[in-house]
């Protein structure tokens, strides 16, 4: 027979240990509410309701209170980044820092926690991309790389020696190629024009 010292022991312990697996965070699916470009930050409502257990035993589905400026993930390193145009709705993964980030968060380099807490609601960052299957993208590509519209309609595509674009394009600059281009079926490095003598005149732009 287990002591009583035993038991208060060992179900004190459970009761700990389910009150910190139910506050110690690590990352859940989020959906976008809403989006603070200037800041690069957004607010998420957590995906995952949890399930509440009071002290009668009775259980209830509760869900976990919405994030508020949320740092954003952009892709970025040196002197590039790729951004990109966050819509409400999108959905992202959540992940949550081992300490407390505000300090960091406001002033960047190395920095003292303002508080000393571990993976807390207040601490998430969002990675967008991550998507449930009824968002899935459809007809993706196997064998290139790809910059595309959800629909696929417009994309640019990097393929092995090609480079592939689908879709109006405006270029503001200069345009400077290594090789040929091909638009509509015309070389720029080979077309030719009909009906035209050589001489000192220009022709007309190229068709």
């Amino acid at each position: 027979m287990i002591p009583i010292e035993e038991r208060v022991k060992a179900d004190s312990l459970d009761q700990f240990m389910d009150y910190y697996d139910r506050v110690l965070r690590v990352a859940m699916p989020g959906i976008i509410t809403a989006f603070n470009p200037d800041r690069q930050t957004v607010s998420v409502r957590p995906a995952i309701r949890e399930k509440l257990i009071d002290i009668d035993g009775r259980s209830e589905w509760v869900e976990i209170p919405e994030l508020q400026e949320v740092p954003l993930f952009v892709y970025r390193a040196g002197n590039y980044a790729l951004t990109l145009p966050v819509a409400i709705g999108d959905e992202c993964l959540v992940i949550f820092a081992d300490m407390c980030i505000d300090a960091w968060w406001q002033s960047g380099g190395i920095q003292n926690q303002v508080e000393r807490r571990r993976h807390d609601l207040s601490d998430a960052f969002a990675i967008l991309g991550f998507t449930s299957q009824v968002k899935k993208l459809g007809g993706y590509s196997t064998d290139t790389a790809q910059l595309r519209t959800l629909g696929g309609g417009s994309y640019i595509e990097l393929a092995d020696g090609t480079i592939n674009i689908v879709g109006d394009v405006n270029i503001t600059g200069h345009l400077t190629t290594s090789g040929n281009a091909v638009i509509k079926g015309i070389s720029i490095e080979s077309h030719v024009h009909s009906g035209v003598m050589s001489g000192g005149s220009t022709t007309g732009g190229p068709k």
